[in-house]
């Protein structure tokens, strides 16, 4: 059966030289980074080198960067120390952020009574800035937390406005980055962020290492308390072998950028204009079709032409087909629930019809987009 692996947005396939690095180490350095021996020393520099490639990618120094299990963690790092320890008293996000920071934000509600404030949307999902500012003017302490790149549709922010603002009214901004490091450069000098969640599996890296980007003398304290690893911010014995394929992950991916960007972005315009041609009455959700400063080159969400009752069986027989792609975060995938995402953008009827997000990387080809297309055409018209 032909296999078609279109969720890149969920996780990514690691690199070859990612894996032969990565065996090196668990081969070679396998010493406790904590260790004072010459074993714990080696793996030490190993991770100290990773850290400080890893921050100039950013133009920030190595201290600002502290490795943690994903884009989830790192979230929460940044969200629940900014209530507990820096003071803040309000949020604000938006409806469609990822759950790691809205299921965070509700909690701390419960927990510490924060105000959370969700900024407008328009029909495709993009925040209206000038609501954003009102609401940054409430004299409260406030972090605004907004995702760089929404995972489900795409949507891009623009982060320098948003960090401007921030800078304004004198409040922290936290950006989610797990679907744009990688695929995009963020200079954390030009944009003043301060802090920044990312993950390694969304750019060709292992799974269950990512990092956090705090920014010097921020006050953040830790989540995980025990050793003194990370400088005291996170506790536990640092997974080498993982931070190290992170760094080769990201390495490659950046010096591969443009290159690699220029392949997926006709991907994902192949795929729009196949789609159009061949399923007319199909539509694109959020900013899609926009240009590419609006919406992200890896992905397209589709709401499909499908009557309600056959509806429920479309991923079940792409599945059978050998196609992989998601109703919405993989998260969630388990779910019967309606995005939360979609909900808030698309009106009842569309909502009734199944949305379905498709994600590239450079290992997909536009023959298999074809045969993805012919898939969907053959299910509508049944």
């Amino acid at each position: 059966m032909k296999q078609v692996y279109l969720d890149n947005a969920a996780t990514t396939a690691i690199r070859p030289k990612v894996i032969e690095r990565m065996t090196q180490v668990m081969r070679e350095s396998y010493g406790n980074a904590s260790s004072t021996h010459s074993f714990g020393r080696s793996s030490k520099a190993l991770l100290e080198q990773c850290r400080k490639n890893i921050a100039s990618y950013f133009n920030v120094s190595a201290s600002e960067i502290i490795f943690t299990s994903g884009g989830t963690e790192a979230d929460n790092l940044a969200l629940r120390s900014a209530v507990r320890d820096l003071g803040v008293t309000e949020i604000i996000l938006s409806k469609i952020e990822h759950h790691a920071v809205l299921h965070t934000a509700e909690q701390l509600q419960k927990e510490y009574d924060v105000t959370l404030s969700f900024v407008d949307l328009d029909d495709c999902g993009v925040i209206n800035y000038a609501h954003l500012e009102t609401l940054l003017q409430s004299g409260n302490k406030t972090v605004v937390s907004l995702m760089h790149i929404n995972n489900e549709i795409g949507n891009i922010l623009d982060i320098e406005r948003v960090a401007n603002l921030c800078k304004t009214y004198d409040a922290l901004f936290h950006t989610d980055t797990v679907q744009s490091v990688g695929h995009y450069k963020i200079d954390l000098q030009t944009i003043s962020i301060d802090f920044l969640a990312a993950s390694a599996h969304k750019f060709h890296g292992p799974k269950g290492v990512g990092f956090c980007f705090v920014r010097k003398e921020s006050g953040l304290k830790p989540l995980i308390f025990g050793g003194e690893q990370e400088r005291g911010y996170r506790a536990g014995t640092e997974s080498i072998h993982n931070i190290v394929g992170m760094d080769e992950a990201l390495k490659i991916a950046y010096a591969n950028l443009e290159e690699d960007k220029k392949y997926v972005s006709a991907l994902k315009r192949y795929f729009i204009q196949q789609i159009k041609a061949h399923l007319p009455n199909a539509s694109f959700n959020g900013s899609c079709e926009e240009e590419e400063m609006k919406s992200t080159y890896t992905l397209v969400n589709v709401c499909l032409p499908i009557a309600p009752q056959k509806a429920p069986m479309l991923q079940f027989q792409l599945d059978l087909k050998g196609i992989a792609c998601s109703k919405g975060s993989a998260c969630q995938s388990g779910s019967n629930q309606q995005s939360h995402v979609l909900t808030e953008i698309l009106n009842d009827e569309k909502l009734k019809q199944p949305s379905v997000r498709f994600s590239f990387s450079i290992y997909n080809t536009k023959e298999e987009l074809d045969y993805v297309v012919t898939v969907l055409k053959e299910f509508v018209s049944s």
